[in-house]
């Protein structure tokens, strides 16, 4: 769902997207790519992919993304910051057995076999380095896409500036 600005709002379920087309609070912008339409006894509505409200809806705090496991692996697009490798795990930097906090800053995505590698040892006592340090992700997006396990190709001209 798309502000009146085409700002990126949030992704919400198609029975809550059809009750705002239905009732004029919304309209759509890019139907469904299957081209499915849902037939009442009175009105005809397609499916929406992406919707616009016709109101402006003003958000009045933007604060820092949450730091979630999937909104860390989308970050570092599942790869492991070590090796490269698909990454299933969270490793911290500098490990929280030595006072190492839970932040964006000290979170990276990682593979089993590094991750176990690396253990409670720091980067340092590895000879190990960090190709790009990790921070938190920037963008008015990233609030919509860290809680989605999918994202609709079809959204990606609305969501903005690239994400990290």
């Amino acid at each position: 769902m798309l502000n009146t600005t085409f700002e990126p709002l949030t992704a919400l379920p198609l029975r809550r997207a059809i009750v705002l087309l239905v009732c004029g609070k919304a309209e759509v912008v890019h139907g469904d790519s299957a081209g499915m339409v849902l037939h009442s006894a009175a009105a005809s509505v397609e499916v929406p992919s992406v919707i616009r409200l016709s109101n402006f809806v003003r958000v009045p705090y933007r604060g820092r993304v949450p730091l979630t496991r999937a909104a860390l692996m989308l970050r570092d697009n599942y790869r492991c910051v070590y090796c490269g490798a698909r990454a299933e795990t969270i490793d911290h930097v500098v490990p929280r057995s030595r006072g190492g906090p839970h932040t964006w800053e000290n979170c990276v995505a990682c593979c089993t076999k590094c991750n176990h590698r690396k253990a409670d040892k720091t980067l340092s006592e590895l000879g190990w380095r960090l190709p790009v340090a990790p921070h938190a992700p920037r963008g008015r997006h990233w609030r919509l896409l860290a809680g989605l396990s999918e994202t609709d190709p079809l959204w990606l001209p609305y969501l903005g500036e690239p994400a990290a």
